[in-house]
């Protein structure tokens, strides 16, 4: 819509018209109210260009919190982001113009409400996240002599520490995580523990463990790149011998405590490839596999991964 102003009020139009031609012409008049009849609804359709989605819909503690983002002009060479409390998570495309950022939640957190702040495209978008309560379980542990009271070393603790931080922009995996020994699951996820007597107050079993026979076969749960081997030789006390496959976007798996190591660091493995074998490496009570599943970071609860497509 067009107005023009003159100085002289005698001179003003509207649309075009001559306003004082305008009181002598109903039939323009009557033009007139039918384009500004249309005008009104036409401009009252801007599209949203930042649209979320966050699933699962009801998610509870454990759960990786999947916000998938949609925008109709990204900012070239700018991926939206994903804040909330002092963290800050990335987004990765999945598809054009549609981006993907996890945020994991772990069995130390208050269940409650959570505010995401969700940036992309010049624009903000804050919603409101209820995550649930979920009981874990307690578990008494008595490790034998020689392997009570044993620390991390230095070496150790940074190699898997700089593993779990990796973001790699790159997604390998594709469908549902495999199952990665044969032997039954013998700890679930997010178990509280005492040691030898003692309540390890900031501590969650973070992962699943299988109780394989030693030397049983241990396979990549699904595609992606061998980010980590470290050894007992090498100082890896706690973890024993272990490999981290880097799955892309912040998804990474690490398997512990193995007799025998199929891989080197830089390699490329398929879902089902054999990386190593059941062992009793490192801070372990006896032979068993010790699967964790990190996201950006921390470590989430696997079984939704076996159990449920995350594209």
């Amino acid at each position: 819509m067009i107005i023009e102003n003159s100085a002289s009020s005698s001179n003003k139009k509207l649309l075009g018209f001559d306003v004082k031609s305008l009181a002598a012409n109903p039939l323009a008049i009557n033009v007139l109210k039918g384009i500004f009849a249309v005008l009104p609804i036409t401009l009252a359709l801007p599209v949203d260009a930042l649209q979320v989605k966050v699933t699962p819909t009801s998610p509870k503690l454990g759960d990786t919190l999947s916000v998938e983002i949609s925008l109709d002009n990204p900012e070239n060479g700018t991926n939206p982001t994903v804040a909330t409390g002092k963290n800050t998570y990335p987004a990765f495309q999945i598809a054009p113009n549609q981006y993907r950022a996890f945020v994991p939640t772990t069995p130390l957190e208050k269940a409650g409400t959570r505010t995401f702040k969700v940036a992309g495209d010049g624009q903000v978008q804050n919603l409101v996240v209820n995550v649930l309560n979920r009981k874990f379980p307690v578990q008494r542990i008595t490790l034998p002599p020689g392997k009570a009271g044993v620390d991390a070393t230095e070496y150790e603790l940074k190699r898997v520490a700089a593993f779990k931080a990796l973001q790699t922009p790159e997604k390998y995996w594709n469908g549902v995580f495999l199952k990665p020994n044969a032997g039954r699951m013998s700890t679930n996820y997010g178990v509280r523990r005492y040691y030898n007597g003692t309540f390890a107050k900031d501590y969650y079993h973070r992962g699943l463990d299988y109780a394989g026979a030693a030397g049983s076969p241990v396979i990549a749960p699904a595609p992606g790149r061998v980010a980590l081997v470290g050894r007992v030789s090498q100082g890896f006390r706690i973890h024993g011998n272990v490999v981290g496959i880097d799955h892309g976007q912040g998804v990474t798996s690490i398997f512990m405590h193995l007799s025998r190591i199929n891989v080197k660091e830089g390699d490329l493995v398929k879902a089902g490839q054999v990386i190593g074998a059941v062992g009793s490496t490192g801070a372990a009570t006896g032979p068993h596999l010790h699967w964790g599943l990190y996201v950006n970071g921390q470590s989430v609860d696997p079984t939704p991964w076996r159990t449920k497509v995350v594209n």
